[in-house]
């Protein structure tokens, strides 16, 4: 039997979670891996990824209700999780895209007080017996390289007038 080691991993299960939200800008949000901030919203990279290029479209306003977002908010939120299936598309040629909202911990919500939609890129067996039986994602490409691919395209795009 085959190992795969993310030594990097038990420092974060064995330490003590902060008080804050990781996607509220005054609080823990760690700006590494962000793409683009829009007006009401921001891009970044998933910093625990199903699959290389998997988003996160959040809202900088901490609420944890699609009723609770403004109009200006849903527009650019679905505007932004737009660009970024256009981005991906261009970057990393993906032959699907899974998007969702979760939203409560019994929906499968990480974070569950700040709404945030994921875009992840699907490839023709991408999901595959690791995922399936090991219940161990294998991500093949590096998180900074991924970045370092996606970020003048979203800069690009936005300031092309994208929005």
């Amino acid at each position: 039997m085959k190992a795969i080691y993310a030594p990097w991993r038990m420092t974060y299960l064995k330490s003590t979670k902060p008080d804050g939200c990781v996607f509220c800008k005054d609080s823990l949000r760690s700006g590494d891996l962000i793409l683009l901030e829009a007006k009401t919203a921001y891009v970044m990279l998933n910093l625990y990824p199903y699959i290389n290029g998997h988003l996160m479209v959040i809202p900088y306003r901490h609420v944890c209700k699609l009723d609770d977002l403004s109009p200006e908010e849903k527009l650019e939120l679905f505007e932004l999780t737009s660009m970024g299936v256009n981005v991906l598309k261009k970057t990393l040629n993906p032959e699907g895209f899974n998007i969702g909202i979760n939203l409560g911990k019994p929906a499968g919500a990480g974070v569950d007080d700040h709404v945030h939609i994921h875009i992840v890129p699907r490839w023709t067996g991408d999901t595959n017996f690791m995922t399936i039986i090991g219940e161990v994602r294998v991500i093949p490409d590096d998180l900074q390289k991924t970045w370092d691919s996606l970020a003048p395209h979203f800069k690009n795009a936005y300031e092309g007038g994208a929005l």
